[in-house]
C-alpha cells in the first residue's frame, strides 16, 4: 500500500477555519511538454491561482497523440522536497545581463569559455556545438566545477535558443587549417557554415556584440556583419588581437620588461599580410624610433625584423608543436569580451569595417586599434602611420579583398 493511497488529502487551517486539501492539489502535477512541475500551494486557495501563465501556454500545443512518461508523472504526485524546503517570493532570473554565448564546442570555443569562466568575467555562459556527446561532455565537467568558480550558471545544447538574451555571442565554429592550408583557404567552407548559423543567433539575442574567431576571421567578420543584419559596430573580428600580443610579448622577452609595458601594434590582416606599426612602439612613452631610427626595416643592423617574422609564423609554430592553437586565442576573445561586459572602453586592435580608412575604398574588415564597450566598437584610432605602413596596410587590404570578392553570399 503506497503512501498516496493512504493520504488522499489534508486537513490545513485556513482564515480561522479548516479546509479540505486533495493532495494532488497540494503537491501539483507535471508539465510533459516542458518537464516543469506545477506546485500550487495553499495559498492557491485562498488567492487563486495567481502564478505566471507561461507554463500553461509552452503547454498550448499538447495534444491527443503528445506521449506522457509516466516514470515522471509517478515522482510527479510524490511530496516535492524544493517545494517543501523554499518558499518563493519572486522569479529568478534565467539570463542575466552578462551572458556570454560560445558558438562551437572545440578546443577554440572551449579554451574562450576557459577564460571568461575562469577569470569571472561572466556568471552565465551557454555553450552550443553541432556534436551532442562532445557538447554534453564539456557541459557536464564545467557544472561539476562550477562551485569553483563563484557558481556561474552553465547551459549547453544544440539548439540555437539557449543563446537568447545573450550579451556577447562568441564564433568558434568552423574548420580547422590543416597543415600547410592557410587561414585563407578555409574562407568557402567557413562562409557557408557562418550564413547558415548567424541568422538564426541574430534573431535570439538582436542586441548582442558578435566576437567572430574562425578563421579567416576578417573575411567571416564581414560575412557576420552582410548576412546578420547587425550594425557594423555590434560585429568585432578578435583580428589581430592576439597577434599584437605575441608581438608585444617577443619585444619584452628581448628587452627584459613585462610583455603590458610594451605598447604596440599589428594591424592589418590576421594572416601573413599583418603589419607591424614599429612608429608607434614605445616604453614608457619612450619611441624606439626615437633609439633606432629603421627599426623594424631591413636595414635594421639588430634585426628587429626577424622579431616580426617570428610573430608572423608564431600560430604555425604552435600548431606544428602541439596541433593547434587554442589558449592564447581563449584569452584574446575573454579581453575582448570583458571589454564590452564592463563598458571599458578598451583601446584594442580588432578586425572592423575599414572602409575609407587609409584610402581603402572596398568594403571589408581588417584589424585597427578601436575602443570597445558595451556598445561594441565606439571609435577607431586614427594611427600616425609612416609612408612604408601606410602602403604594407594597403597591401594587405588587397590580399584580403582578392579573396572576399569570390565569395558568394
Amino acid at each position: 500500500m503506497t503512501f498516496s493511497s493512504v493520504i488522499r488529502a489534508l486537513w490545513l487551517p485556513v482564515s480561522g477555519r479548516w479546509v479540505q486539501i486533495p493532495l494532488i492539489k497540494y503537491f501539483g502535477t507535471a508539465c510533459y511538454r516542458c518537464n516543469h512541475l506545477q506546485a500550487p500551494t495553499i495559498f492557491t486557495d485562498v488567492f487563486g491561482d495567481k502564478r505566471s501563465n507561461s507554463t500553461s501556454e509552452a503547454c498550448s500545443g499538447i495534444n491527443k497523440n503528445t506521449k506522457i512518461d509516466f516514470r515522471k508523472a509517478k515522482f510527479a504526485q510524490q511530496p516535492c522536497l524544493k517545494d517543501e524546503l523554499l518558499c518563493r517570493v519572486a522569479e529568478p532570473v534565467i539570463d542575466g545581463r552578462n551572458k556570454v554565448t560560445v558558438v562551437g564546442a572545440g578546443m577554440v570555443g572551449v579554451a574562450c569559455a576557459n577564460a571568461i569562466l575562469f577569470q569571472r568575467i561572466s556568471s552565465k555562459i551557454a555553450i552550443i556545438d553541432a556534436f551532442p556527446k562532445k557538447l554534453e561532455g564539456e557541459g557536464m565537467e564545467y557544472c561539476h566545477g562550477s562551485m569553483f568558480m563563484d557558481n556561474p550558471h552553465i547551459d549547453y545544447d544544440t539548439d540555437f535558443c539557449i543563446s537568447s538574451n545573450s550579451k556577447v555571442v562568441i564564433i568558434a565554429a568552423g574548420a580547422r587549417p590543416k597543415k600547410g592550408e592557410s587561414r585563407l583557404s578555409l574562407v568557402q567552407k567557413n562562409t557557408e557554415i557562418l550564413k547558415n548559423i548567424i541568422p538564426s543567433l541574430a534573431q535570439y539575442s538582436p542586441d548582442a556584440v558578435f566576437i567572430i574567431v574562425t578563421n579567416p576571421v576578417d573575411i567571416l567578420s564581414w560575412v557576420t556583419w552582410k548576412v546578420s543584419g547587425l550594425p557594423v559596430n555590434k560585429i568585432i573580428g578578435s583580428g589581430t588581437h592576439l597577434d599584437s600580443a605575441r608581438f608585444r610579448h617577443m619585444i619584452a622577452d628581448r628587452i627584459g620588461v613585462a610583455p603590458s609595458s610594451v605598447h604596440g601594434y599589428i594591424i592589418g590582416e590576421h594572416g601573413d599580410s599583418q603589419v607591424p606599426v614599429w612608429s608607434g612602439v614605445n616604453i614608457a612613452g619612450v619611441q624606439f624610433r626615437d633609439i633606432l631610427p629603421n627599426i623594424g626595416l631591413e636595414t635594421d643592423e639588430e634585426n628587429w625584423h626577424d622579431l616580426f617574422k617570428d610573430v608572423v609564423k608564431a600560430g604555425a609554430t604552435v600548431r606544428c608543436l602541439k596541433g593547434y592553437t587554442n589558449t592564447a586565442i581563449g584569452l584574446a576573445v575573454a579581453d575582448i569580451t570583458n571589454a564590452i561586459i564592463r563598458n571599458t572602453q578598451e583601446v584594442k586592435p580588432v578586425s572592423t569595417l575599414i572602409q575609407g580608412h587609409y584610402d581603402v575604398r572596398n568594403e571589408q574588415f581588417l584589424s585597427l586599434p578601436c575602443t570597445i564597450g558595451e556598445n561594441g566598437i565606439t571609435h577607431v584610432v586614427r594611427l600616425r602611420m609612416t609612408a612604408d605602413e601606410r602602403k604594407l596596410y594597403q597591401a594587405s587590404a588587397n590580399i584580403v579583398y582578392n579573396v572576399q570578392k569570390d565569395i558568394k553570399l
